[in-house]
């Protein structure tokens, strides 16, 4: 048996049948108003009928105010509840792990959505962002643990916490956004308060068994290495956690920060102790060469972004060829239809560069 093709053991028990985790890929499909859409269940399945031994949804938003994108799957209404059972069985019926990310955008929401002002926990300007009060604050932490709730009712084997790529809890984790003088602001301790009685709340609410992660990426958005390091080490000593999924930007990058270049960002974070807390992280793992490399330096479990776009079957191709490599970008929108993409994650992928021919 194949490194890629283990089973792994979370610590409360629960199996992952293999090393693939879908991203939590942003595709613009679901309805209007937060509910599944038949496209973006098709998307989801396909995934974990393609081999994934952990399907993760997109990023979903714990409050409406927190909409980040159009078509943006939703768990902050009881209304959402029907759509994801109908997911979370079909994921669960393929061997797959059924995990839901909780997300709020703050001040990177959707504005022309909402049709509400944006949220952060400082005024920002650039981004028509006000600051939240303490009561919703409070109210924000709640939301979160209550969305977890939610997602337990609807068959999720888990939930991952979003606190990554420049979104509300990177907000809170940023000295540079973060300018608050209340116990949620001020030392890296009160910024990432936040994310801790979230993941608290979760866990005493939720259980033992409910799996619990946190989504975390060093640099960009203010965020410091050696800071998303320390809360790292904090969320495996002090808070029951059961994996860290960093999204690194590029895997095999060197870290931004001049101090911190004697190293590849990703044995920055190979190098801490784990415990009985798993690791994934995300970013170019795009071959099966770069997944077997990533496994070896240490990683449990890899994220795949890009290439489950491309291939709905990629860890069933990995696993059965260790040199696998995907189709040559770009490719056409009847290839990404044939993958399980409608008609506005196709448009979607079209704003990223040399993604989609024409």
């Amino acid at each position: 048996m194949s490194q890629s093709s283990a089973p792994l053991t979370f610590k409360n028990g629960l199996i992952m049948s293999n090393r693939f985790m879908l991203a939590p890929l942003t595709n613009t499909q679901s309805n209007d108003d937060g509910t599944l859409s038949q496209e973006e269940y098709r998307w989801l399945t396909m995934r974990a009928q393609g081999g994934f031994g952990l399907t993760m949804t997109c990023a979903s938003h714990v409050q409406f105010v927190g909409k980040g994108f159009e078509g943006q799957l939703g768990i902050y209404s009881d209304a959402h509840i029907a759509g994801h059972r109908r997911l979370t069985m079909s994921i669960k019926a393929n061997n797959s792990l059924a995990i839901i990310q909780l997300h709020h955008a703050g001040m990177r929401a959707n504005e022309a959505s909402t049709k509400q002002q944006p949220v952060c926990p400082s005024s920002i300007e650039k981004y028509n962002a006000r600051a939240l009060s303490l009561a919703e604050v409070h109210q924000l932490r709640d939301d979160f643990i209550i969305a977890a709730q939610r997602a337990q009712q609807s068959g999720y084997d888990g939930v991952e916490v979003h606190g990554a790529h420049g979104y509300i809890l990177t907000q809170f984790l940023s000295a540079e956004i973060n300018t608050r003088d209340d116990e949620y602001g001020g030392c890296l301790r009160n910024r990432a308060r936040l994310l801790f009685e979230i993941v608290h709340g979760i866990r005493a609410s939720c259980g033992s068994q409910f799996l619990l992660g946190v989504r975390l990426s060093p640099e960009r958005f203010g965020m410091q290495l050696s800071e998303v390091k320390t809360v790292c080490k904090l969320l495996i000593n002090e808070h029951d956690i059961d994996f860290l999924d960093l999204s690194l930007w590029d895997t095999f990058k060197q870290a931004a920060e001049k101090e911190h270049q004697h190293k590849d960002l990703l044995n920055h974070f190979t190098e801490i102790d784990y415990k009985d807390v798993k690791l994934t992280v995300a970013g170019q793992i795009n071959t099966g060469k770069d997944v077997q490399a990533v496994l070896d330096a240490g990683v449990d479990f890899v994220t795949i972004g890009r290439s489950a776009i491309l291939h709905h079957d990629f860890p069933k191709l990995v696993m059965d060829n260790p040199l696998f490599e995907p189709i040559k970008l770009p490719v056409s929108e009847a290839y990404l239809t044939k993958e399980g993409l409608s008609e506005p994650f196709v448009k979607y992928m079209k704003a990223w560069d040399g993604f989609v021919k024409g």
